[in-house]
């Protein structure tokens, strides 16, 4: 806790456990699985064959790196949203609240356009975890995020 401030210390990332654990662990399995192969093939296989067994395995490995990929940061001036392909930078006030329905595999904020964004970063499957993180990151939300009325100094 940040006691200057009075509030949870900036910045805080937040990360999905049992998804980074399962995709990486995978990808580890699948890498060793394939140089493994690589080495016991028989001599009639080709070296660009063996080659290209392994690169499979990489873009394999790769695909599930974009699974463990998602994160949420909350900074002083913005919150950066990490999903599997696409990075958002939002300001504060851009979000309007953060909701995980019960059933949902990860939360999704409300912003002031009235649009959503998934936020991948913090995932039911980490059960009462998630339900910390979503509660600490609100809190942020709510210490930072309302946008001054006009007129206000």
């Amino acid at each position: 806790m940040d006691e200057t401030a009075g509030g949870p210390a900036l910045s805080r990332t937040w990360r999905p456990r049992a998804v980074r654990i399962v995709a990486y662990g995978m990808g580890l399995l699948v890498m060793a699985t394939m140089i493994v192969l690589t080495v016991i093939l028989p001599d009639d296989w080709r070296p660009q064959d063996r080659v290209l067994l392994v690169m499979l395995g990489a873009v394999i490995a790769a695909a599930l790196h974009l699974l463990a990929r998602p994160r949420l940061v909350a900074a002083e001036d913005n919150v950066t949203v990490v999903n599997g392909i696409r990075t958002h930078v939002l300001a504060w006030p851009e979000i309007v609240d953060i909701r995980m329905p019960v059933g949902e595999p990860w939360p999704s904020v409300d912003l002031s356009d009235g649009t959503t964004l998934a936020v991948m970063g913090i995932q039911s499957a980490d059960g009462e975890r998630a339900r910390r993180d979503l509660e600490e990151f609100r809190a942020m939300l709510h210490e930072r995020g309302e946008a001054p009325e006009p007129g206000d100094s």
